[in-house]
Order: C-alpha cells, then structure tokens, then sequence
C-alpha cells in the first residue's frame, strides 16, 4: 500500500475548539504528523463543553467528552503553556521542524509571545503558517471572537434559515450543528494544501494563509447569496422546502415523513404517476419547473394531500421505482443502523486507554491507492509531551524540571 498523501508533512497545531482542529485532524488522517498544543492541566477548551464524557475505568473525572473527541482523532497531545518564556521557546524550536503552523487566537495575541507569522518566518522560511479566526486578521471586526452561532446569524445564514413566513414557529434559525466551524475546517485544510502545494511547485516560498468563519459563512450561502447581488432581494426562508426543482420538502405520510426533491420535469410527470394523478403533469400551472416554483404553495399542498394518503415505506418504494430522488428522516440510531452506512464504514473503531473500541467518525474521502486506513483515537491530555519534546533535545530530567514549573 502506498503511503497515505501527507505521509512526511509535520503540522503544529495551536488550535482549539473546533474549527481549527477538524482542519488539523483531517490532515492528520491523510497523513501528517500533527503535534497538539494544549494547556497545561486544562488542554483545549472544548475539553471543557459538557458531557457526555467517556468513563475513566477508574470512576474519575477527566476531560475526554464528545466535543473534542469529534476532531482530535490521529493527533500527539503536547502540553505547554505558551505563556511563559520556557513555553515560548519550545513552540519556536518545534516550528523550526514543521512544514506547516496552525493557530486560532484573536488577531496580536500571539504578536507579544513572538509566536506570530513575521516571527515564525525568520526562523523558518519555508513554514505555511495558518490563522483561523471568527472575522479574519484584517477589517474593523478583526479583534473581536468568534464562535459558530454568531457567524451564522452575522454571515446571512439564520436569516434564510426557518420556518416559511407565515407558518408557526416562522423567523431565523441557527442549523444545528456547527456547520460555519465544520466548513471553515474545510477551508482551511484547502489552503494549507494548496500553500504546500505552491511551496513545492515554485521554490521553497512559504506563506501566511488567512481564514474565518464569517469569510466562510457568506462564500457558503452560494446562489442564496448571489440571488440577492442580483436583484437586491434576500431570498425569503423556505423551511424544508429544496432550493432548484420543485416541488421539494418534508411531506407527511400517515406513519411519518419523508423528503422529496423533484428536480426536473421528468421526475415531476412519475411523481405525479405515483401518487395516482397524472393530470397534474398536463396542468398549465405545473409543466415546467419555473412555472411549479411560481405556483409552488399550491404544488405542495396539493402534494402534501395525496402523501396522507399512504405510509413512507410505501411512497419509497414507489419512488425509488419511478427514479425520483426521495428518502426517510432517519435520526443519528437509523443513520448508523442503515446497510448503506455501514457498506461506507462510517463509523471507525478505535482502541482507547478508557474504551477498548470507541467509535469514531471516518474521513469523508476514499482513495483508490492511498486509502485512509489508520485511525488513533484521540490523545489524551499531554500524552505525548515527553516525547515529542525529546525530538527538540529535551531530555528526560528537562521535561520534568518543566513540569514542576508547569510549564509543560
């Protein structure tokens, strides 16, 4: 087997919560080594967002809970506190060794601990140095925090979020899960990629590569956000309703709800074939997808009537047939219940210090020679400073002396 395509990038990550380390952890499945900066005896901050918690054999609290186990998979856990001088030094003798440095605190914080880009870089040229933060190192925002939620109301994405006006319930919704943070991961790992990539191609030339959550939030609403720098017009919320082919959303049936999307005109005439009415096809009203988006409150009413009719199992079956996209609302048990779920192998096993087979959620990319095979499960605190830092020319007696100042 082919080594896995990070295979000799070294990444030290001074990242924390989650944007930051989903990046870093997806480069660590793909390869790389990443080396995770973390406090002293509290660590990253999300070791601190709630339960659940997994169980220490020995019936003691610890830190090890949901939130950070989602994004710290195939990482080393290095604690020291890069508030001291000590601190400061060892993370600058570790840069000397990486191909790439990643970072999340407001813009300066790390200026006065000469842990910033200017600095990085004369020590190490070739270094792609990465900053992911809530508004970006530049703009009147800059200073502020950032989290998730605020993104998403701030960036447009609430706004277009929720119930249709007029229905109960109607006005801005945040998405559930953290998707800005899980998305600027993204963007991030995309950067990184790419400055290596530019670094190999064109001479050794390092960089500073700049991503946010709010940069990200705007360029993700896509053609939500492009209907409006065109006609002006904020695009109304459309609640489970789909954004191209119509008609398109949550339909119940007598036994539960589905999700349907017809998006052409074909799949509409064999939607209209299985639910017994035909003539809607022929409908002046209907005929074209323009003309359904149009008459659209009318399509899913009428839609949601014939639905009533039958169960979901019944009107899936019937759809798959007739090739029109549709499917279940499966919560979190059926998702990773489903055959097509497992077929994928979605869920990873992995062996713990507290759980012999934890699960875990695979990386989202196959590859054909270079297949992400490895998984470690996520560190515990400071697992690895010993180590790592023995790689530096601390030695044993040094790393202890460290320890009793806390600096490690």
């Amino acid at each position: 087997m082919s080594a896995l395509p990070l295979s000799g990038i070294k990444i030290l990550d001074l990242t924390r919560v989650l944007a930051g380390p989903l990046s870093a952890q997806m480069l660590a499945d793909l390869g790389a080594e990443v080396i995770k900066i973390e406090r002293p005896g509290g660590g990253d901050d999300a070791r601190a967002f709630g339960p659940p918690y997994l169980r220490d054999p020995e019936g003691k609290s610890n830190n090890n809970n949901s939130f950070y186990l989602c994004a710290n998979r195939n990482k080393k856990s290095v604690t020291v506190n890069i508030a001291s001088p000590e601190g400061q030094e060892i993370i600058r003798e570790l840069a000397k060794t990486c191909d790439v440095m990643m970072e999340n605190y407001k813009v300066g914080d790390l200026k006065r601990y000469k842990l910033d880009y200017e600095t990085i870089k004369a020590i190490n040229p070739g270094i792609i140095y990465c900053s992911v933060t809530g508004f970006g190192q530049t703009g009147p925002y800059a200073p502020r925090a950032g989290y998730d939620a605020i993104l998403q109301a701030m960036g447009g994405l609430m706004s277009v979020t929720g119930h249709l006006d007029g229905e109960p319930g109607a006005g801005p919704m945040k998405v559930g899960p953290s998707i800005v943070d899980y998305m600027t991961g993204m963007n991030s790992s995309i950067g990184i990629l790419a400055a290596l990539y530019h670094r190999k191609a064109n001479g050794g030339e390092g960089q500073h590569v700049d991503v946010c959550l709010f940069d990200t939030v705007i360029a993700s609403l896509s053609h939500y956000a492009q209907i409006f720098l065109v006609n002006g017009v904020t695009p109304p919320r459309r609640g489970t309703w789909g954004n191209g082919g119509m008609p398109a959303g949550v339909f119940r049936c007598t036994d539960g709800e589905l999700m349907l999307v017809v998006g052409n005109d074909g799949q509409f005439q064999r939607t209209c074939g299985v639910l017994g009415a035909p003539e809607l096809a022929t409908d002046p009203r209907f005929v074209k997808n323009n003309d359904r988006v149009v008459h659209g409150k009318e399509i899913m009413a009428i839609f949601a009537g014939h639905f009533l009719k039958k169960p979901v199992a019944y009107w899936l079956e019937e759809l798959e047939k007739a090739g029109v996209p549709s499917g279940p609302i499966n919560d979190f048990s059926q998702v990773f219940n489903d055959p097509h779920v497992q077929s994928r192998g979605m869920r990873v096993k992995v062996e713990h210090p507290f759980e012999s087979e934890l699960s875990l959620i695979r990386n989202a990319i196959t590859f054909s020679g270079t297949p992400v095979k490895e998984y470690r499960a996520p560190p515990l605190l400071g697992a690895d400073t010993k180590n790592v830092l023995a790689t530096i020319g601390y030695d044993e007696a040094k790393v202890e002396a460290l320890k009793a100042q806390k600096i490690v």
